[in-house]
């Protein structure tokens, strides 16, 4: 394997950002695929029933994932900190604490999805109608939840020992897969629903495992190092995995903060517009994930570069990462919001026919809910370097803002002053106000963060 050569410390920051960028911008994408692809082959093969179902399930892949990034935010920012101390043992040894603790709780997740299925889908809102698809869908995606975790808490590790293009090949083969077994299962195998899940579970399984892969047989520095039993060995584990934890626990936030707007919008759309208002919006939820694809490249790929130089105490290195991705970061939001416009009637209908109820309320919400993008890009910039400069409360603070604390009341509140469009509006008015919070109070405290930084 060609290994990128890349220098956190030394290398001009603009180069280092695009080497890192680039591929991570790719992976992040083809991953989001795998979430779209499902709905639109779901959407064409079942219609707007199982497109709802795929969406009701949906809230648990989110809670994995988000995990699995806790974990490997959590691990990257550390390890990244001890590289630059020249600690390779103890960043081996954060990785492997980091790769026990998310995989324990990914069991203990999967356990008590399959123990209680009819419990979890009642926890997530899911309707008589939609019960029997639900299911279908989520039996045979539980188990692949392990492997969920496993590929995102590796591709944060593999970025950081230097190699983003094998991070990314971590992504993108298992949504090639994933689109093939899609069409395979849906279309000629008529699985349906289920069919899905299936194709969604193996290409899960393979990214998990490629990245498993690495760690054992082509990493740099990072690699797994045996862990001691001892009591005291122990303790330590417990209060390093309980350190990554708060330090990424900011990126689980925003990956519930997304099944909160899955709930609450499902919700609300069922209360005000039925099925099909619910169908409609799945399609926003089936999008969003790539909206927080593109915004999380910017953070991922800043990160490792950002808690690098925070470590080596170069507070000039770390702003002008901050700056490039915040500038990337508009350029992006600008984009997907022109895309997601502009391409309205496309993009429903690559989901659901032309004359439904359900793509007719698309078509008019889309356009409303792409205003999100801008600001949702810059927000989880800001996040992500709060959790590379170990500000882990402020990160928290602010995925709390934007994604439940201001969520909930726009959901519950616009649509009875603007109507049905409020229901659209109510991701990108949270957006907007968290950006001008977090802006407001960066200009307040940068000479703070930049003493913090030189202190180091």
């Amino acid at each position: 394997m060609q290994r990128d050569k890349l220098d956190f410390g030394n290398m001009a920051i603009g180069p280092l950002f695009r080497a890192m960028f680039f591929p991570t911008l790719v992976g992040m994408i083809f991953t989001s695929i795998i979430t779209v692809v499902d709905g639109m082959f779901v959407g064409r093969g079942v219609g707007a029933p199982g497109i709802a179902a795929v969406n009701i399930v949906a809230p648990t892949f989110m809670v994995a994932t988000g995990i699995g990034l806790m974990f490997g935010i959590g691990a990257s920012v550390i390890a990244g900190i001890r590289l630059s101390e020249d600690n390779v043992k103890a960043a081996r040894i954060i990785l492997t604490q980091g790769f026990v603790a998310s995989s324990l709780l990914a069991l203990a997740m999967v356990i008590m999805i399959l123990v209680a299925p009819d419990a979890t889908l009642q926890l997530l809102g899911c309707s008589d109608l939609l019960k029997s698809n639900a299911m279908n869908y989520m039996l045979p995606l539980t188990p692949a939840l392990l492997f969920v975790m496993v590929q995102c808490i590796g591709m944060m590790l593999i970025r950081l020992d230097g190699s983003p293009k094998y991070a990314m090949m971590c992504q993108a083969v298992p949504a090639v897969l994933n689109i093939v077994l899609d069409y395979i299962m849906i279309f000629p195998m008529q699985m349906g629903v289920k069919g899905a899940s299936v194709a969604t579970s193996i290409s899960c399984v393979v990214g998990g495992l490629m990245a498993l892969v690495y760690f054992f047989w082509f990493s740099d520095k990072l690699r797994f190092y045996r862990l001691k039993l001892s009591r005291k060995s122990l303790k330590l584990s417990l209060r390093n995995v309980g350190y990554m934890g708060r330090i990424g626990f900011a990126t689980f936030l925003t990956e519930v903060a997304m099944s909160v707007m899955m709930l609450t919008g499902n919700y609300m759309f069922m209360k005000r517009l039925g099925e099909n208002g619910v169908a409609a919006y799945s399609i926003a939820c089936y999008l969003f994930p790539v909206v927080f694809s593109i915004a999380n490249a910017v953070a991922q790929s800043a990160q490792p570069i950002i808690s690098f130089n925070y470590g080596a105490g170069s507070e000039v290195r770390v702003t002008r990462a901050l700056k490039v991705a915040l500038f990337t970061a508009l350029i992006c939001g600008v984009t997907v919001t022109a895309g997601l416009a502009l391409f309205t009637r496309l993009i429903v209908g690559a989901f659901l026919s032309p004359g439904q109820t359900a793509y007719d309320l698309a078509v008019g919400g889309l356009p409303l809910f792409a205003t999100c993008a801008v600001f949702f890009a810059v927000n989880i910039t800001f996040i992500g370097f709060y959790q590379s400069i170990e500000r882990a409360w402020r990160s928290i603070a602010y995925t709390l803002l934007r994604g439940i604390v201001l969520l909930i009341p726009s959901f519950l509140l616009l649509p009875g002053i603007v109507g049905n469009a409020g229901l659209w509006c109510a991701i990108p008015v949270a957006e907007i106000i968290t950006t001008a919070i977090i802006v407001m109070l960066f200009i307040a405290h940068r000479k703070r963060l930049a003493a913090l930084m030189t202190r180091r």
